[in-house]
């Protein structure tokens, strides 16, 4: 359990934090269709409560929370051949969790479960202190206008919650293909007092192997973008 403060009930900021909006188009029958059939395996309705992970998956084991999954490719892929760990991914977008439900049905995978949230709330009020071993935040909205700036989801608050949320050495790796949101990223993590760049102080990571190259990614590197990966420990 982490001893970290628990900024969750009492930081307004954190509560002003939405770093998305909800513009998705159709769903596709077949996404439809995952709802319809796989929620009740993979679905987590949000309730405003610490969820029992544990239940849900019947073992304890450690959990790693992807944010933003988008089309759920990685989260798929990892879940996959990372089977001695439980994963939870959020996402808001309805047509990219039915994508990844279909897929994770395909395989009957057992673990993982998903929400169709805010983040934020999730961290807040379903995520107990002190029990995720890694959080991943690839390749979320950058928000390149300078008066969208204040709603980039890595803020000092944002990962101050995070911090409350990890176990002892946890891993945070953050991703971007965006070189100014990836230099806020390096601010803000430099800055957070429960944080340490696992390469070095100021340093970007090379990429990990267990971040496979995603649809989105390569979009990003055909527009000529280089891609930044961070990764932190909890102190």
């Amino acid at each position: 359990m982490s001893d970290r403060p628990d900024p969750s009930h009492n930081d307004p900021a954190l509560r002003r934090i939405r770093s998305f909006v909800l513009r998705e188009g159709r769903m596709t029958p077949a996404q439809q269709r995952a709802f319809d059939t796989h929620w009740a395996q993979y679905g987590v309705p949000y309730r405003g409560a610490a969820h029992d992970f544990d239940a849900d998956f019947g073992r304890q084991a450690p959990r790693v929370l992807e944010i933003g999954f988008g089309n759920g490719e990685a989260l798929a892929w990892a879940s996959e051949h990372d089977r001695a760990r439980d994963f939870i991914g959020v996402e808001v977008h309805g047509p990219g969790v039915g994508r990844v439900m279909n897929a994770l049905a395909a395989r009957d995978a057992k673990n993982v479960r998903l929400y169709r949230h805010d983040a934020v709330e999730v961290l807040q009020h379903e995520i107990a202190p002190g029990r995720l071993a890694e959080v991943r935040i690839w390749f979320p909205d950058p928000w390149h206008k300078k008066r969208h700036h204040k709603r980039r989801l890595i803020q000092p608050e944002f990962v101050a919650l995070l911090a409350s949320r990890m176990s002892a050495n946890g891993l945070l790796h953050l991703a971007t293909d965006w070189q100014p949101y990836a230099e806020h990223m390096l601010d803000v993590m430099e800055a957070a007092p429960h944080w340490r760049n696992e390469i070095g102080p100021g340093q970007y990571a090379g990429k990990p192997d267990w971040r496979i190259e995603t649809h989105f990614e390569r979009r990003g590197l055909r527009l000529g973008h280089g891609v930044r990966d961070l990764l932190y420990r909890t102190l």
